[in-house]
């Protein structure tokens, strides 16, 4: 699929969807948990979709009507369900449900798309094999697919932290151990924000742990279990990020509506940044009202706690006077793409100024011109070259523009709604 954008300003209102993040953590406590769980407007295309698949791989029940999910979970019984996981595209899905799926012993076998047996999952991996867990992977250049085992049974152990996710998958499970309990301690960590995330998720469900004040260290008591709960899932910072940037790069007003400040998600801090950019930001009690009345200038933005706004930042370098240096972003390498790499080509193909440097990007303001560019078939690339193509002079074409599906289903509609002028167009 491709898109076809044209000079666009945007202005009016839309509700933010649900969290891709919040989505998949809902279905693996659901799935671990001993009894029914209602979950109220879960994301369930691109890597929710693939979540919900490995939550009927480990064995829970389903029913989906409507915006509300049903999930019968498995309960101490982690040998249900069956030996195959097909995660699609989903790292976050990968990475959560593999701890799980070692708590049994029965072989489990992840495997994936071209983009995901792309990624890293050895780090993982690694740090299952002291708390008991044994893994094979089936290619000696990939780590996907691989088979793991288990079962789990505790003790200590040591996580690179590149990615949070690896931090989360671990502290997840670990609770469930027949053990005392488990030490994990953690080299390198990133995405401090998603940690942050999985924690309030635990003491949600009254998971009980200790964690050190830098968060390199977990002690995690054995023995505990999920109950049953309800709850909707939380509104999407990370797509509410388009929609901000959006609007102050072409002036907005753009009203977000469904946002909760007081959630842990990272990407909230893309309202500070553009705050400090020169944007006004306004607070009502369930939304939020961003526009542009003057210039805004560049600066240096620490990304580390989340890399996934990088795309629309570049974006926003473009737009900005002066220098804007995006820093702090290398785990940014091993998302979907590497997004450092891909926005800084296909940037340059619309006219921009925008070099690499080791791990940075240092982006000066540019009059962008329309082109034909790839969005490589990341969902947030795709998402930020439509921002790139409201802003350009004349038409640009995206293609790979279908993965947007993957976190904003309805991205099309909701921009169509606020003035931009995006055609979809099918290959």
């Amino acid at each position: 699929m491709k898109w076809i954008v044209r000079p666009s300003k945007l202005n009016g209102s839309i509700t933010i969807p649900s969290s891709k993040s919040h989505t998949i953590r809902a279905l693996l406590i659901g799935t671990l948990a001993d009894g029914t769980s209602l979950i109220h407007k879960p994301l369930l295309t691109g890597d929710g979709a693939s979540a919900l698949g490995a939550a009927r791989s480990l064995g829970a029940q389903v029913d989906y009507t409507g915006d509300l999910l049903k999930i019968t979970g498995c309960g101490a019984d982690f040998n249900k369900g069956a030996d195959l996981f097909d995660m699609g595209n989903s790292g976050t899905g990968t990475n959560l449900f593999t701890s799980a799926a070692a708590l049994g012993t029965r072989p489990r076998r992840f495997d994936g798309d071209n983009s995901l047996r792309s990624r890293p999952f050895h780090y993982l991996l690694d740090a299952l094999v002291p708390l008991g867990a044994r893994y094979e992977r089936e290619r000696a250049n990939g780590d996907l697919p691989f088979t793991i085992t288990g079962p789990l049974k505790g003790g200590k152990t040591t996580v690179n932290g590149v990615s949070s996710q690896f931090v989360s998958s671990l502290l997840f499970t670990c609770s469930l151990i027949d053990c005392d309990g488990t030490e994990i301690n953690v080299v390198n960590l990133q995405e401090v924000p998603y940690i942050e995330i999985t924690l309030w998720w635990l003491r949600l469900q009254g998971i009980q742990f200790e964690h050190s004040d830098d968060y390199t260290r977990f002690f995690v008591p054995g023995r505990q279990k999920y109950t049953p709960y309800e709850m909707a899932v939380p509104a999407d910072f990370s797509s509410a990020t388009f929609a901000a940037v959006g609007a102050a790069v072409t002036g907005g007003p753009v009203t977000l509506k469904g946002l909760d400040f007081t959630d842990p998600q990272g990407d909230k801090g893309v309202f500070d940044i553009l705050k400090r950019a020169g944007a006004k930001i306004v607070h009502g009690d369930s939304d939020v009202t961003v526009s542009v009345a003057g210039g805004m200038m560049g600066e240096v933005i620490d990304l580390n706690a989340m890399p996934d706004a990088l795309p629309a930042m570049a974006v926003l370098g473009c737009a900005t006077e002066g220098e804007t240096v995006l820093t702090s972003i290398g785990h940014a390498r091993i998302k979907e793409t590497d997004r450092i790499v891909v926005m800084r080509e296909e940037l340059t193909k619309m006219g921009a100024d925008i070099k690499e440097v080791g791990d940075e990007l240092f982006i000066n303001k540019s009059s962008l011109k329309g082109a034909i560019v790839n969005g490589h078939d990341d969902h947030r690339v795709v998402m930020a070259l439509a921002l790139a193509g409201c802003m350009a002079d004349d038409e640009t074409i995206i293609e790979t523009a279908e993965a947007a599906n993957v976190t904003y289903p309805s991205f099309v509609k909701d921009f169509s709604a606020l003035g931009a002028s995006i055609e979809v167009a099918e290959e």
